[in-house]
């Protein structure tokens, strides 16, 4: 509990009505989207600008008060669950677009917009902000960027961390500094803007950023196909790949994800195949012919039972959106819900869909499997309960096992979600102890009393062994 001195201390900063140590504020920050226990923060802080926010972590710096920045709490590995002894930094008065540039397509906002407000923004102006993770009408990009979120349309356009052009940080010794810029070009020192962006919060705070814009595509076109088994329609992403072309969005939802999403949004999604691809191309209209005409071949080709075309854009929408709704959906199967999101290269995916089935056979549990297939980015999904012990344990040994395989397929832990607390004992299985070290030696000088976002990613009390 933080004394009463500290308390007034952060008062003076932000004012009464943006400091709370109350159970019931405490309670609404206590918990994210990962099944982990809530912890009670301490209190809960909301500056009001980057100034506030310098004062409020050299009070923490000084009093070793750790501080947990959060955004909406969408974190699925337990980034943004606090300790009981930290304040809980949340953004809700630092949630304004600073400045949308058109002569250098960029758009400057503060760490609390809603990812889907800066779409809405920019494609009134015939701009374009690709990254469109599936939280997105929640999410605020400051978690974005500290995540590094990832999202339907990544497979062309990449990730938040390829839009991130500046960034306005707060060190943890409350210092200030601009990385990056409005700059096609920009090699002057080390690129502390990439540092930051996946950092999950243990290196600073993001108080603002610089986001590049492209033109708004032309046009697109949104198709589904439907397969008899999950072998063809994961061998079909990597021919579809192979043919060299690269849609918008490939997704892929096996039988058990398309029952329960379709239940859930009743959309008119078929339940009578065992895998469906949702795919989308973008461009001028003549590329996105060419491509989806391909894309069907392809898909045929590959044993596919039937193939449709959305007829409008209304009808391409409503299919994106059910597929956004894969994790609420299956979240209404089980009390608890283990989503996990374990990458590998493209060429992989068959194999990768064919290992979680046979792991889920393994520890006798039902994983449903759902995700960005044209970026080896799979969500392999466990609805179970957490207060049944025996079966939360077979669900997590399953999980650890998947991950193993996937980094023998050349792939990694986490591709979108981040570590976190939840992937903290497989983190070595990509980076190696000593990359481990590495980072380590990172973050203890920048962060050396350890109060951003500690423990997270790994724990800097222990020393990694190579074996």
């Amino acid at each position: 509990m933080l004394s009463k001195d500290i308390q007034e201390k952060f008062i003076a900063i932000v004012g009464k009505d943006n400091f709370e140590c109350s159970n019931m504020e405490r309670a609404a920050y206590s918990f994210d989207s990962s099944p982990l226990q809530p912890v009670l923060p301490a209190a809960v802080v909301a500056p009001r600008n980057t100034a506030e926010v310098s004062e409020i972590v050299k009070l923490c710096n000084k009093h070793l008060i750790p501080i947990v920045s959060r955004g909406s709490g969408t974190n699925l590995a337990g980034g943004t669950r606090p300790t009981e002894d930290a304040i809980v930094l949340i953004f809700r008065n630092m949630n304004s677009v600073v400045e949308l540039d058109e002569e250098n397509l960029t758009i400057t906002v503060q760490p609390g917009v809603i990812t889907s407000d800066i779409h809405t923004i920019v494609e009134a102006k015939g701009l374009f902000y690709p990254p469109d993770p599936s939280s997105m009408k929640m999410s605020m990009i400051g978690g974005n960027i500290v995540e590094n979120a990832g999202g339907l349309r990544g497979l062309k356009y990449g990730v938040t961390g390829d839009y991130v052009m500046g960034l306005e940080v707060v060190l943890p010794n409350g210092e200030i500094i601009k990385t990056g810029g409005k700059l096609a070009k920009d090699v002057a020192g080390y690129n502390l803007t990439q540092l930051m962006v996946g950092s999950e919060g243990t290196l600073g705070v993001v108080t603002e950023a610089i986001l590049k814009l492209i033109p708004k595509p032309e046009t697109k076109k949104t198709m589904i196909a439907l397969f008899p088994d999950l072998n063809s329609a994961a061998q079909t992403v990597s021919d579809i790949i192979a043919n060299k072309i690269i849609p918008v969005t490939l997704e892929f939802l096996d039988k058990a994800t398309l029952k329960v999403v379709e239940d859930y949004a009743k959309v008119g999604l078929p339940t009578d195949c065992e895998a469906l691809l949702l795919i989308e191309q973008d461009g001028p209209a003549s590329i996105v012919e060419r491509d989806i005409n391909k894309i069907a071949e392809i898909c045929k080709a590959a044993n596919a039972m039937d193939i449709k075309i959305a007829a409008n854009d209304q009808e391409a929408d409503k299919l994106a959106t059910a597929r956004r709704s894969a994790l609420s959906a299956l979240a209404r199967l089980a009390p608890t819900t283990l989503l996990e999101d374990a990458t590998v290269p493209r060429s992989e995916i068959a194999n990768m869909v064919r290992a979680i089935n046979e792991v889920a056979a393994k520890y006798n549990v039902q994983i449903c499997t759902f995700g960005h297939a044209g970026d080896g980015n799979l969500h392999p999904t466990c609805p179970t309960d957490i207060r049944n012990k025996e079966e939360y344990h077979r669900a997590e040994s399953a999980f650890a096992e998947l991950f193993e395989v996937a980094v023998k397929l050349g792939g990694t832990i986490t591709g979108e979600h981040g570590v976190g607390i939840m992937k903290q004992s497989f983190l070595h299985l990509k980076v190696g102890h000593a990359g481990i070290e590495a980072m380590k030696a990172i973050k203890l000088a920048l962060d050396p009393n350890n109060i951003m976002n500690p423990g997270k990613i790994f724990d800097v009390t222990k020393t990694e062994v190579s074996v």
